[in-house]
């Protein structure tokens, strides 16, 4: 009954919807980046960096925001983020050019990492104890909702009514997110901060690392997933969404899985296991765009499996580096604000070696560039991370 309380509380619910509505926004335009750079003048590769922005702004931004904004109740900074959110939606949304786009959709994403810590923070302070830890995964899966239900609706909104339509689509979900925040949470004291105790860099940085990779190797190729689906299964304009609406059943599966092994205390073994699973999917990617299969149902098929065990892989690690940075430094608030960055980085780094690959070598080099990623990162995790965390 306390778990059904947790998961049905309207507070915690409304928080979700503004992972929801960031989540969704921050990939909001992927399955239409075709056609909405040639509407534009840019390349695909240059309109990816869209992407690259949004999520560089935050990574930077999110620490020094936290500083500096630390003391002011958590309810006012998630309505701020989530109201100036709207505003700059709307603006891209009218951008008469790449040149004024691309600083709007920077500003975006400094919005997101003002109001999504605000929301996890807020999640656990109006959660008891032994339900804090499901309120706030409960927080977090407001991203995987993104994928599974927000992107796929975007790239659908984009094919049938033009690529600004998705971020007026981004606006409602903001907005959205903003009347439940306004109606149902209430005003939530800044933490107070912890004293004394230190935290161990040689503990810490390879969680960091781990988490860096992980969110580089994906996004090299999520981001890009129209050319990727077109060349490997050759599927354009709106069915591009069914394969996003993949990537959400699969991080919903890989999130089980992961909650399940970080429960069990797993660590550096199932993180190398996840990056070679991870490097698969690739594989599979450039089997699929080398027309391994015959054109058709198979080479959906294979594409679409692809997409599943990347998305399912990546996922499944989440939870174990959680877990395991809260056992390393008791959930203190500048590391879980550091992780959130280094999660934003590794994004953005992604994001431009994708769009790198592409511009200079062409569709096969994306899947490419994510499996070398993949298999430097499951050298780097084997020799860098700790199997225990020290005392």
């Amino acid at each position: 009954m306390a778990g059904q309380t947790a998961r049905l509380n309207p507070r915690i619910a409304a928080l979700t919807l503004v992972t929801f509505a960031f989540g969704s926004a921050a990939f909001i335009f992927a399955g239409i980046l075709e056609t909405m750079a040639a509407d534009l003048g840019v390349s695909t590769a240059v309109a990816g960096q869209l992407q690259t922005a949004y999520v560089l702004t935050g990574a930077l931004g999110g620490p020094l925001l936290a500083w500096r904004l630390g003391h002011i109740d958590r309810r006012v900074l998630v309505m701020t983020g989530l109201g100036v959110g709207v505003l700059l939606h709307l603006a891209c949304a009218a951008s008469p050019s790449f040149a004024v786009l691309l600083p709007l959709r920077a500003l975006a994403g400094l919005t997101g990492s003002l109001a999504i810590p605000g929301a996890t923070v807020a999640a656990a302070a109006l959660s008891p104890p032994e339900r804090r830890g499901s309120a706030m995964a409960m927080v977090s899966a407001g991203m995987t909702l993104a994928f599974v239900f927000g992107v796929p609706l975007g790239s659908v909104v984009g094919a049938t009514f033009g690529w600004r339509a998705t971020f007026l689509f981004a606006a409602m979900l903001s907005g959205l997110a903003f009347t439940g925040v306004a109606i149902f949470m209430p005003k939530v004291s800044a933490p107070i901060r912890p004293a004394g105790g230190r935290i161990s860099l040689r503990t810490v940085w390879p969680i960091y690392l781990t988490t860096y990779l992980m969110f580089a190797a994906n996004m090299t190729i999520n981001l890009y997933i129209a050319p990727v689906v077109r060349v490997g299964a050759g599927v354009t304009g709106a069915g591009v969404g069914a394969f996003q609406f993949l990537i959400g059943v699969g991080s919903i599966g890989g999130l089980w899985l992961g909650a399940r092994a970080a429960d069990r205390g797993a660590g550096k073994g199932w993180l190398v296991q996840g990056f070679a699973i991870q490097a698969v999917a690739m594989t599979l990617h450039l089997l699929a765009i080398h027309h391994i299969a015959p054109a058709g149902l198979a080479s959906i098929m294979l594409v679409g499996l692809a997409i599943f065990v990347a998305s399912s892989a990546l996922f499944s690690m989440t939870p174990v580096t959680q877990a395991r940075l809260v056992e390393a430094t008791h959930a203190a608030p500048l590391a879980m604000s550091v992780s959130s960055s280094v999660l934003a980085l590794g994004q953005a780094s992604g994001a431009s070696a994708g769009g790198l690959a592409l511009a200079a070598f062409g569709v096969p080099a994306v899947p490419a560039a994510a499996l070398a990623i993949s298999l430097f990162a499951m050298a780097a995790v084997g020799l860098s991370f700790q199997r225990r965390v020290p005392s």
